[in-house]
């Protein structure tokens, strides 16, 4: 059977596998990045586990992968198959696609950027398939989104397109990573809910699905803590809404394992904020932590098409 090798890495740990045509997964396997041991090992480690995929392919499928596509995290520079910058796993300028092709045996590899990668996978296979507009938004430890327009992701002029986490709502708010006040994320996050549920009383163990439990038991203070995070995660969504006009916008990521605590809230929010702007269905991401690899797999058959009618 026909297929390509799919990985998925991580600052903690990489996700790979197999992947049919029609985005079927027919081989998982999981392992940690161990960043610990250096940017170089972790680049190794990549190649190793990809070349593990390839002997598993031939020896179950009878012929090699017919290409790979990997997922990073960090700055990419997609055109040029380079791992441009990562803070989290201390690459700089790492020429993915080079070194995994040569690995591969000449194998064609395409390299994405990872939030983007598994929005690509939402719109296709997941929650926004049939839609020709969608925003894919991942509410993590930070907060960023993928534009998906007819079946592709837009990168932008300068591969950052979708930086919806570094839009100011707060201007008075705490200082964001990036050195601005009241970012998005920095207001909105999992890690920001975090930060200020530990400081309304839920303790410094306390964490993001801590404070999802509280507000479902009904606690006044982290029913504030909540309040505050949709509200702004609201006002960044209704400029997100104003700028791209989505059909659908897709939300993911740690926080949104909340479910409807976050989405019934969330939406009511968002409808307040429209006047003139056509509402866009709000709706939780269907794949997972699988979106990565997915998207992965995606992108080495979208290569292959490339190829095909080059």
């Amino acid at each position: 059977m026909r297929h390509v090798i799919a990985l998925d890495v991580g600052g903690t740990g990489m996700k790979a596998a197999l992947v049919a045509a029609d985005g079927t997964l027919l081989h998982e396997e999981r392992r940690p990045t161990a960043r610990e041991r250096g940017p170089d090992a972790v680049v190794e480690t990549v190649l190793d586990f990809a070349a593990e995929l390839r002997g598993i392919g031939e020896r179950t499928y009878g012929e090699p992968a017919a290409a790979a596509g990997v997922a990073v995290p960090g700055t990419v520079d997609e055109e040029n198959g380079v791992a441009v910058f990562s803070a989290n796993l201390g690459w700089r300028d790492v020429p993915m696609r080079e070194l995994l092709s040569k690995r591969l045996g000449g194998a064609s590899v395409a390299l994405g950027h990872d939030l983007r990668t598994g929005g690509l996978a939402e719109g296709r296979l997941g929650a926004g398939r049939g839609q020709d507009r969608f925003l894919f938004l991942a509410l993590g430890t930070g907060i960023a989104a993928a534009i998906g327009i007819e079946g592709r992701i837009e990168a932008g002029a300068h591969g950052s397109a979708g930086e919806l986490g570094h839009v100011v709502v707060r201007p008075d708010g705490p200082v964001c990573g990036c050195g601005r006040n009241g970012c998005l994320e920095a207001v909105a996050s999992a890690a920001a809910v975090t930060r200020d549920w530990a400081r309304a009383g839920g303790g410094p163990g306390a964490d993001a699905a801590d404070a999802a439990r509280a507000v479902e038991a009904g606690d006044p203070r982290a029913l504030a803590v909540w309040d505050e995070a949709v509200r702004a995660l609201a006002d960044g969504l209704v400029i997100a809404v104003t700028l791209l006009d989505p059909r659908v916008l897709i939300v993911g990521g740690g926080l949104a394992e909340a479910g409807e605590t976050l989405f019934a809230p969330l939406r009511e929010a968002v409808r307040e904020r429209i006047t003139f702007q056509t509402l866009p269905h709000i709706v939780p991401a269907e794949l997972g932590d699988t979106a990565g690899c997915l998207g992965a797999g995606l992108l080495a058959w979208d290569l292959l098409s490339k190829e095909v009618t080059a």
